[in-house]
């Protein structure tokens, strides 16, 4: 589905933001990407979604190809229509509009309408709370309920890979809970999704594979229950004593880890 190659992003021609990433989305699965902040987690959406030369940045070298075409240099609409949607950090919901004109915003690149009918189904479906408050402004709704709105706008395109960025920022434990269920769910039903995260305990629970990112570059790699079992991803993400969550992650056989360190 999405196939990343050594991949290169500057900022203002100087700053190396990602150095050489390789990675894929294989499709029907969850990808999580971890890493600290300045890792180059965001600007590989960015690059991904084609909004990188609104924050300056470029693409120096590598590709990006979702489904067999080359996206490096579209426009962010006609990524869209192929079917990759992003969830932006922070939200950026419309606040003045309510949530059912926030979600007719989602969908408006959409013209058939019995896909926009059914979308907003599922959406109301996996976010009840958005119905009820379907006549509220986005602006008044808690943050949990903002990020809910923001995936359900998202979903109004009907992507096939939803791009996903720190949805967990902000939010309390039980909220952040339910979101990963929610992209579980949303997996199952059929959408890709690839999710940067720094919650590492929320994003390897839900994932089937990851990547770790450090200062542009993929540290680590592996399916989800692999990553979680590592000593640096404990020490670095999951913290001393959380040997729960390998538990809870766990899947599938054991596979060997692939590591770059150049």
């Amino acid at each position: 589905m999405l196939r990343i190659d050594s991949l290169q992003v500057t900022y203002g021609g100087a700053v190396e933001a990602v150095r050489g990433v390789t990675m894929e989305v294989p499709d029907g699965t969850v990808v999580a990407v971890l890493g600290s902040n300045g890792a180059g987690k965001s600007t590989l959406l960015r690059t991904i979604s084609g909004t990188l030369r609104l924050h300056r940045g470029r693409v120096d070298a590598g590709s990006v190809h979702f489904d067999g075409e080359e996206l490096s240099g579209r426009d962010p609409s006609h990524i869209v229509r192929r079917g990759v949607v992003q969830v932006p950090e922070g939200r950026r919901i419309f606040g003045r509009l309510t949530v059912e004109e926030n979600l007719r915003a989602g969908g408006m690149g959409n013209r058939d309408r019995a896909a926009k009918a059914k979308a907003r189904e599922r959406v109301f479906d996996l976010f009840p709370v958005l119905k009820e408050r379907s006549t509220q402004r986005g602006g008044l709704l808690s943050g949990g309920e903002q990020q809910m709105l923001a995936i359900g706008r998202a979903l109004m395109a009907s992507p096939k890979l939803l791009l996903l960025d720190e949805p967990s920022l902000g939010l309390a434990p039980r909220i952040i809970g339910q979101i990963g269920e929610v992209i579980g769910e949303i997996n199952r039903q059929g959408t890709s999704v690839l999710l940067v995260e720094q919650n590492a305990t929320m994003a390897l629970g839900v994932a089937d594979l990851a990547y770790v990112l450090d200062v542009g570059k993929v540290s680590l790699s592996g399916p989800a229950a692999e990553l979680a079992r590592t000593d640096e991803v404990q020490r670095l993400y999951l913290g001393h004593g959380e040997a729960a969550v390998t538990e809870q992650v766990s899947r599938g056989p054991r596979r060997t880890l692939s590591r770059w360190t150049a």
